[in-house]
């Protein structure tokens, strides 16, 4: 389970990237022009407004297998991969990016075991797998997170829309990835819970340089983890900066 550390000096990079989402008619323009870099180590917050484009740019950046989204304009790299054109390694982008789509706990496979949820990434990846070695790599991030060891063999109907939420976050992290592209982490989990999930961030980006990129509105939460913000409206960039000092583009501010 050894990890490919690719591109260390930045884990994304975006430059003027126009994303397509593909309807019943026409193709809607989801992200226009959208421009940022995120280094390895650092996070980076993304809000805006239900339709703003958020989910459909980070869906793309995560190489999700969507035919409805398709990038026709400017490029993105992550990890090294680019997201337009990504040939045979969208399947390293996929196991170097920790992917958490929005509502993930209601997401999982219901015929499939928590053990088996989060340890799936790892036999998708990986011919020969140590079980005994998985099965502890399950426990642990279990633990981390806050979850009885015994909700191994339980199945996502058993779970609190809480718990489903943290056991998504555990597959998402069970790669190590260099970059978790994670749409609404917090949805559905009790405010005792947060500090868990900041913590699981922070101590990877400490110890592994792991950079995240995360869709919420929560200011707190990006102040709690020193994230600056992106902010997004109707496909393009209005603001951004760290806390209350965000940099608006000119009028954006004063529109609604």
């Amino acid at each position: 389970m050894a990890r490919d550390t690719g591109d260390a000096a930045t884990a994304i990079v975006c430059d003027d990237i126009v994303i397509d989402r593909n309807g019943h008619s026409s193709p809607t323009r989801a992200v226009d022009g959208v421009t940022f870099s995120l280094p390895a180590g650092d996070l980076l917050c993304i809000s805006g407004a239900t339709g703003s484009g958020k989910s459909t740019l980070v869906g793309a950046l995560a190489g999700v297998a969507d035919p409805s989204i398709r990038v026709v304009g400017g490029s993105a790299t992550v990890c090294g991969v680019s997201v337009r054109h990504p040939g045979r390694r969208l399947r390293e982008l996929t196991y170097r990016a920790g992917y958490l789509p929005q509502n993930a706990g209601a997401l999982l496979t219901p015929q499939l075991t928590v053990q088996e949820i989060i340890a799936e990434p790892i036999l998708q990846r990986e011919r020969r797998v140590n079980v005994k070695a998985l099965a502890i790599r399950v426990a642990s991030l279990l633990d981390e997170l806050h979850l009885p060891l015994g909700l191994a063999d339980s199945f996502p109907y058993e779970l609190s829309a809480g718990m489903r939420q943290r056991v998504a976050i555990a597959r998402a992290l069970v790669l190590d990835p260099m970059v978790l592209i994670a749409d609404e982490p917090l949805a559905n989990l009790d405010l005792e819970v947060r500090p868990v999930v900041f913590d699981a961030i922070s101590r990877r980006r400490a110890a592994r340089g792991m950079a995240a990129l995360l869709v919420s509105n929560d200011a707190a939460f990006a102040r709690e983890l020193g994230a600056a913000t992106l902010m997004i409206r109707d496909g393009h960039v209005v603001a951004r900066g760290i806390g209350a000092d965000l940099l608006w583009t000119p009028g954006a501010e004063h529109t609604n």
